[in-house]
């Protein structure tokens, strides 16, 4: 009897053995479909006591936040797809072109001295013109109360009037005409599920950064209507602050169109044929076009920062002194006098005289343009001249990115020709509106450079997802 006890404690330890070896099927174990689950030791289920006297809950592996977290992605992974529609890419590409436009536009608007002929913002109400007489005679009768007016244009008739009018109306309904052709179709394609869960994000983006450029378009033709924005008796034009925050907003819009719509078509000519693509990312990914790809982004923050460059000399019209090239005077450089002068200095102790010469005296700022243009110029020159006689880049680059590289150096040709020819021949409208146009078509070239020599990192998890996915044989007929 004394060793029952002991008989009864060997087969309360043996029974959960027994029963589990009882139960499992051994041969459905070996398959490798099975996945093993890690053994936890004996009683880790049952709570301990702690340190103070209380209950200590055991230590799970995947704790409630991160079970909620994973419910909630594969919500979101089911309600929106795994790529986007190729209907999105080509309304990106649209709406990129569209912008495209209105950029050129606001320059025109600017080059006739339109931008002002409007004083009010009223964004529904002001989407028709005047269609009586009597709403002509109000509108002339505002704007003949502006600074515009009464310095340069006193002289102005009705009929001339209507024709800056119609000008800076067109281009006030384009934007509007912009914004509506974004918010409606992208609602569309995130509500029909149209698009991926991260394209979802970036659209959102979009859309807002188009609000706010709106607003700024608003914000730089106020500065125009002051008289305390500008000093007395000079030309009154808007802060060239705003104009190239309006300029350079309206450039990032078009940017992101552009790269996102390419990005689409892309990634289906990807997963296409995964096996071509991942070949494809292998030769990107080597540490031998490492350079050649952050020189390619560099170069794009390059162009972007020359556009805006130009955009202050446009808001100074800084093009309209020392029309000549390479020269500046008697010299590559005007006197340093004249550079950093104390005029455009606001403090006593001239601390602020290095920027605010640099930003607002038309010397400095037509001389920081010329700086910066030759600098992209060299670059992309000295960049094509790597891609030629480095005979590891000539042998790993795809023939993609050779022909970018060759789109790159034709584009920045034609914009320095342009630039030059502009500055010789006193900003003429034509040469100074194919200018403008050159620098969004110089950027846009550089983008799509990128966007080939670039590795996304979407598209790689997706062709390697394809690639491991076994490939389903077709069901044999039961005989």
């Amino acid at each position: 009897m004394a060793s029952s006890p002991r008989l009864m404690f060997m087969l309360h330890k043996a029974a959960p053995r027994l029963t589990r070896s009882f139960f499992t099927c051994h041969h459905a174990c070996k398959s490798p479909l099975v996945r093993q689950q890690p053994k936890r030791p004996f009683g880790s289920g049952i709570p301990r006591l702690s340190s103070d006297g209380l209950l200590a809950r055991p230590q799970t592996s995947a704790s409630i936040g991160n079970i909620a977290q994973s419910l909630q992605s594969n919500k979101r992974a089911r309600f929106f797809p795994e790529t986007s529609d190729k209907a999105v890419a080509y309304w990106l590409l649209g709406s990129a072109a569209s912008v495209f436009g209105i950029v050129v536009f606001g320059g025109l608007t600017r080059l006739t001295e339109s931008g002002l002929s409007i004083t009010e913002w009223r964004p529904v109400t002001g989407s028709m013109p005047p269609r009586s007489a009597e709403d002509w005679t109000a509108e002339f009768t505002k704007y003949r109360s502006s600074p515009e007016f009464k310095l340069l244009n006193p002289h102005m008739t009705l009929d001339e009037f209507k024709s800056i009018y119609y000008m800076e109306w067109a281009h006030r309904i384009w934007g509007r005409v912009v914004g509506m052709s974004f918010l409606l179709p992208a609602a569309y394609f995130i509500a029909r599920r149209k698009v991926s869960a991260p394209m979802a994000g970036k659209i959102v983006g979009i859309a807002g950064l188009i609000g706010f450029q709106g607003f700024l378009g608003w914000w730089m033709v106020k500065s125009g209507l002051k008289d305390d924005l500008f000093a007395p008796g000079s030309h009154p034009r808007v802060s060239q602050y705003r104009l190239t925050a309006h300029l350079g907003t309206a450039f990032l819009c078009y940017t992101a169109m552009l790269w996102n719509g390419l990005s689409i078509l892309r990634e289906h000519k990807l997963l296409a044929d995964p096996q071509a693509a991942s070949k494809l990312f292998e030769r990107l990914k080597s540490p031998d076009l490492r350079i050649f790809r952050r020189s390619v982004g560099a170069l794009a923050v390059l162009v972007f920062c020359t556009a805006m460059s130009g955009g202050l000399v446009a808001g100074l019209d800084a093009g309209l002194i020392y029309n000549e090239f390479p020269y500046m005077g008697l010299g590559l450089t005007p006197p340093k006098s004249e550079l950093f002068s104390d005029f455009y200095s606001h403090t006593s102790d001239r601390s602020d005289i290095w920027w605010r010469n640099m930003l607002e005296n038309p010397s400095l700022v037509q001389l920081d343009h010329r700086i910066l243009a030759t600098t992209t110029f060299t670059s992309i020159m000295g960049l094509w001249a790597y891609t030629k006689l480095s005979p590891t880049l000539g042998t790993l680059l795809p023939a993609a990115c050779k022909k970018g590289m060759h789109g790159v150096v034709g584009f920045v040709g034609l914009q320095v020709a342009l630039g030059i020819s502009t500055l010789l021949y006193l900003v003429p409208l034509p040469l100074a509106s194919a200018h403008q146009a050159g620098s969004l078509a110089l950027l846009s070239s550089v983008i799509i450079l990128g966007g080939r020599s670039w590795v996304p990192r979407r598209a790689a998890r997706l062709v390697s997802q394809r690639l491991m996915k076994p490939i389903q044989m077709p069901a044999r007929p039961v005989t």
